[in-house]
């Protein structure tokens, strides 16, 4: 299930208007990412380098200072690994990511230059980045640690490899099963034992999902991961199925930052929409005022001190909507007239709350909404389910 996130206001003002601000850093944020795609020694990967700077782009939007490398050697890749470590120290977020081949060689998971030839299983140690080590370098966090690869190809180069120890042989079936420690999150794009697929457009469907989700404003890491999982396996037919492995604390941790925490508590603190000053009541609407392109189920994400929240919209086409959420009591239902028309969209509560209005204005992409009320703009995602 996709989600999407946004913050309450005044009971119902929030729900549809949820000031969500763009992302900011509160601490230092750093990010490493690669994409390798002109091997060598085995056939081309046409979608890493491409991936690889649309991720880097989306990271440096959300204030993370990046480094990237496009089909990096050996060396490079060293370098730039023991440079984005020191400068990972103590950092609030340290994100690497990495788009290419990588495998799994005697229980043990490698990232894979373009310049490797891995003729033997014990040239990994020699001529590829081990995966362990890319933990290592984001484990001295703050608040967190992230490694996301989109490297669980068909390899080539497993079926070419000598294998010096026929017991514990290398597999051609993606990475290895890892278990992080601390606050370290890593995602595969598909689950360890499994493959992924490269792609025929521009990026990957593991990046592709990447992108369409890790700038949307207030929905924690997990559930990120969780959005790019379903978007995944919607484009795959359940093909493929990304994986993160890690467990966090309790603690919410956003990539894209929610309402700040002042917005939060003069929410928590708001009169009830009874006593909100009055404004004129529009029209009730008539069946056709709705755009066609909203019609249906959306939802997003609340976040609270209380933890998160789903907050589910019905708009029908006569005119009306239904909202709920869930948990049931961490939000009011309530139900009346809504228009969507020419960019254009009005509320006027009949049950559940008295006397509310609300305006502004919208934009639909695709399967989200980009909706602008009194609080700011919220940004919605059409259900699923």
């Amino acid at each position: 299930m996709n989600r999407r996130a946004f913050v309450s206001g005044l009971a119902v003002a929030a729900a549809l208007a949820g000031s969500v601000m763009p992302a900011a850093a509160d601490g230092k944020r750093v990010a490493l990412v690669i994409g390798n795609g002109a091997y060598k020694s085995v056939p081309a990967l046409s979608n890493p380098p491409s991936d690889a700077g649309d991720i880097a782009a989306a990271l440096k939007r959300l204030g993370f200072a990046v480094t990237l490398i496009t089909n990096g050697s050996f060396d490079e890749m060293r370098r730039g690994l023991i440079a984005f470590g020191r400068n990972a120290a103590a950092a609030d977020m340290a994100a690497v990511y990495f788009a290419g081949h990588g495998m799994e060689i005697n229980g043990d998971n490698w990232l894979i230059p373009v310049d490797a030839e891995l003729k033997r299983d014990t040239d990994a140690a020699n001529e590829a980045i081990s995966l362990q080590s890319v933990m290592l370098q984001v484990t001295n966090t703050t608040s967190l640690g992230l490694v996301i690869l989109d490297a669980c190809r068909n390899n080539p180069f497993a079926a070419k490899m000598s294998r010096s120890l026929a017991t514990r042989a290398a597999t051609n079936s993606g990475l290895g099963r890892i278990e992080p420690v601390g606050n370290v999150l890593v995602a595969y794009a598909a689950r360890d034992g499994t493959t992924a697929l490269d792609g025929d457009g521009r990026n990957s469907p593991f990046a592709a999902a990447l992108l369409r989700n890790i700038e949307t404003p207030g929905v924690e890491v997990t559930f990120m991961f969780r959005n790019v999982r379903d978007d995944v396996m919607e484009a795959t037919r359940n093909e493929q199925q990304p994986f993160v492995y890690g467990s966090l604390s309790r603690k919410a941790i956003y990539l894209a930052a929610p309402p700040s925490e002042t917005a939060g508590a003069k929410q928590a603190n708001a009169a009830p929409a009874a006593a909100a000053p009055a404004l004129p009541a529009p029209p009730v609407t008539s069946a056709g005022a709705i755009d066609p392109a909203l019609v249906g189920t959306w939802e997003i994400m609340v976040a609270s001190g209380r933890g998160q929240s789903r907050w589910i919209w019905q708009i029908l086409a006569d005119g009306t909507y239904k909202f709920h959420a869930e948990p049931f009591r961490s939000a009011q239902s309530h139900e009346g007239t809504v228009t969507f028309a020419n960019g254009r969209w009005t509320l006027h509560a009949l049950k559940g709350l008295r006397n509310y209005t609300d305006a502004g204005s919208y934009e639909v992409h695709d399967a989200t909404a980009v909706i602008t009320g009194k609080l700011g703009t919220g940004y919605w995602k059409r259900s699923v389910e």
